[in-house]
């Protein structure tokens, strides 16, 4: 498959960027809708201001988590590669560290309850997260480990050899992306969670952790890293502090009184 999407004259356009502009085209109206839902976080215009923090986060984050989780000491030599995103790659815990910091600088600016806010942003990331693993499916990165035994949906990805592999984009695609999708719409359906600041927050974590820690047992691991003591992935070391920040996040909302009225005034 070809990475590039289509040409404008001599602007090339990727499935990759197109991946991460479908994805907030998507987003943004339904987090217009959920943060309005009771008890009320904040208005349909604050989502729209975050965007631009939310795409700072996402991109700065993601290119720095990758320098310094799986690359540092490549980057330490090319340090201008830093900024040669078009040859991919990305680290979505980097990603989601710089969202963090995103949600904690605008709401704080903003006077919004930071956990509040940020359980009704979560619910619409696994709509970037299957989006952006279909683009690296397309791109032919990330591959998965050889399949032992056929089964009909091996694929052979030219890049890295002949033998059949696992296609394990398309594996977190369903699981980060669709299956916690539907997770966190049901979750945030109800009253009784979303009047728990830090639970439908939690929630992802853990959900994402999970999810991502299981389809790396399918994942090749990064060449320059390889695996892990006890046979893990860097991909699962980086989940368990997340999961344990999730699980946290879950019993502290549970800790506190349920709200009962909006956080902001209309």
């Amino acid at each position: 498959m070809d990475p590039i999407a289509f040409h404008l004259g001599p602007l090339v356009v990727r499935w990759y960027a197109l991946a991460y502009i479908v994805a907030f085209i998507i987003a943004l109206p339904l987090a217009r809708r959920l943060v309005r839902l009771g008890p009320k976080v904040a208005s349909r215009v604050a989502v729209d201001d975050f965007l631009v923090y939310a795409v700072l986060g996402v991109l700065l984050g993601g290119r720095l988590g990758y320098v310094l989780f799986y690359r540092p000491l490549f980057f330490l030599s090319h340090p201008l590669e830093i900024l040669a995103t078009w040859k991919g790659g990305m680290s979505f815990h980097g990603g989601a560290a710089g969202v963090i910091i995103a949600l904690a600088l605008f709401t704080w600016r903003r006077g919004l309850n930071f956990l509040a806010f940020a359980d009704r942003i979560v619910v619409v990331v696994p709509i970037g997260l299957a989006l952006g693993r279909c683009a690296n499916f397309i791109n032919g990165e990330l591959w998965g480990r050889p399949v032992a035994s056929a089964v009909p949906w091996a694929m052979i990805f030219p890049a890295v050899g002949p033998e059949p592999r696992h296609p394990s984009e398309l594996y977190e695609a369903l699981t980060e992306g669709v299956l916690l999708l539907v997770v966190m719409l049901l979750a945030v359906s109800r009253p009784a969670l979303r009047a728990r600041a830090g639970f439908l927050s939690g929630l992802f974590l853990l959900g994402y952790a999970c999810a991502r820690a299981f389809c790396e047992l399918f994942r090749q691991p990064d060449d320059n890293i390889g695996f892990l003591a006890g046979g893990i992935t860097m991909g699962q070391l980086l989940c368990l502090p997340m999961a344990l920040a999730g699980i946290g996040l879950m019993v502290h909302a549970f800790s506190r009184p349920a709200r009962q009225t909006d956080w902001i005034a209309e």
